[in-house]
């Protein structure tokens, strides 16, 4: 597998894909065990909290990161099935809005992040080359297989990010 290339996605998920190393199967099964470690060593009372008015709080972005990778998921499942349906985009605020993470634990949003990122590396690793460089069209953009599976890896890393800089 090779980096995707610039025709292989929209120009957003740049800021995604450039965080992953080149072996983002690797990167996507650290990660199982590596976030749910990270977010179990965030305080209880820090969960319900959001950095700024209209943010965001831990629990509505551990499910953002979830709902997400679902989508993407979903959307690599297609391609890489030789489904031809251009697939639509989802706003990502009305997700969140019509969920109700805020009633969530942090344990149930751990486990159901760890659940799902195994489940998903199951599907990641039996992806054959020809599978790896199919592509779609979502949101009006074309889009890789291999472009989403660093899309996934790149934007829980850049959600990540956020956490440590902005909630902690």
């Amino acid at each position: 597998m090779y980096r995707p290339q610039p025709d292989e996605f929209g120009v957003f998920y740049q800021r995604y894909i450039d965080t992953v190393a080149d072996d983002v199967i690797s990167e996507l099964g650290s990660q199982v065990s590596s976030f749910p470690d990270f977010l179990s060593c965030i305080p209880v009372e820090k969960w319900d909290f959001a950095y700024g008015k209209g943010k965001w709080t831990i629990k509505e972005l551990i499910g953002h990161i979830i709902d997400t990778e679902r989508i993407m998921t979903y959307r690599l499942t297609c391609f890489a099935r030789n489904d031809a349906s251009e697939l639509p985009g989802f706003e990502e605020n009305d997700y969140v809005a019509n969920a109700h993470f805020k009633d969530r634990t942090s344990d149930s949003l751990i486990e159901e992040f760890r659940l799902l990122r195994s489940a998903n590396m199951l599907l990641f690793r039996s992806l054959n080359d020809d599978e790896v460089h199919r592509k779609g069209i979502a949101n009006g953009n074309p889009l890789s297989v291999q472009a989403l599976l660093f899309v996934i890896a790149g934007h829980l890393k850049h959600h990540r990010k956020i956490i440590e800089e902005r909630y902690l």
